[in-house]
């Protein structure tokens, strides 16, 4: 529920000067969680004093240069010192265009129990890997034909991009270095089977233009027995040579 616009300023004002109170309570109240100094132009022409200001007062928090959060009241005195956010909320801010996928939507999906150590990223340009809030981001880079199933979702009262059910399935089987092998990823599509879509998963498949994704998911319907699966796998086009089964380290294994 959205605080009165002049109860936040009452409340803002334990530690800010009336100036700071108004500008945070107006951004709040119009749902300018995030900003940027743009968005503060309005109040003052060079905010660079004013963000410095507010961060040593612990009431924004920096998410990546030019990007900004607005401690919400609800941290108490301590402020951004102990506050943190949705490690998806965080990633949604670094990386345009991005979505969230992998082992990472292979949990948010409820497809895997394993907890993921990181938020890993598709994104189209090369990005480091970086820690945010304590929250480590890894970022792969995939080729624009590889953009597509992706779905949005609402964290935290924020957009957020995640890859859907069956296109994370894709993507792992893609690259099952990044969800722990093939063989979580035969585990996420068992215990996924009366949520799956597998018409979409096999076109998917196709779709991502990489052979071995069809042979590793082939082998996963014969292994498995999923009957609808492996009906559709029939009419699917695997081209033949030799496809590693699964790439990842034997730790993973």
């Amino acid at each position: 529920m959205r605080l009165d616009n002049r109860k936040m300023q009452s409340q803002y004002s334990r530690t800010l000067s009336n100036r700071e109170a108004n500008i945070l309570s107006d951004l709040s109240y119009m749902g300018h969680i995030f900003f940027t100094p743009k968005d503060l132009q309005a109040y003052d022409s060079n905010p660079r004093s004013l963000i410095d200001s507010l961060l040593r007062k612990k009431w924004i928090l920096k998410i990546k240069n030019g990007i900004y959060l607005v401690v919400p009241l609800e941290a108490g005195k301590s402020g951004s010192e102990n506050y943190t956010l949705h490690s998806f909320t965080i990633a949604s801010f670094l990386a345009d265009p991005y979505y969230i996928g992998y082992l990472s939507a292979l949990n948010f999906h409820g497809l895997t129990d394993k907890t993921p150590s990181m938020v890993y990223v598709a994104t189209q340009e090369p990005h480091r890997s970086r820690i945010v809030l304590d929250n480590k981001i890894k970022f792969i880079t995939v080729v624009p034909r590889k953009f597509f199933g992706i779905m949005e979702t609402k964290i935290e009262n924020q957009k957020v991009l995640v890859s859907s059910k069956e296109k994370t399935i894709v993507d792992c089987l893609d690259h099952p270095e990044y969800c722990e092998g093939v063989e979580e990823v035969a585990r996420a599509i068992y215990f996924g089977k009366n949520e799956l879509d597998f018409s979409k998963l096999a076109s998917m498949s196709e779709k991502i233009g990489n052979r071995a994704v069809l042979k590793r998911l082939g082998y996963i319907s014969d292994h498995l027995n999923i009957r609808q699966l492996k009906q559709l796998m029939k009419y699917v086009d695997v081209s033949s040579g030799y496809s590693l089964l699964d790439p990842t380290p034997k730790a993973y294994r």
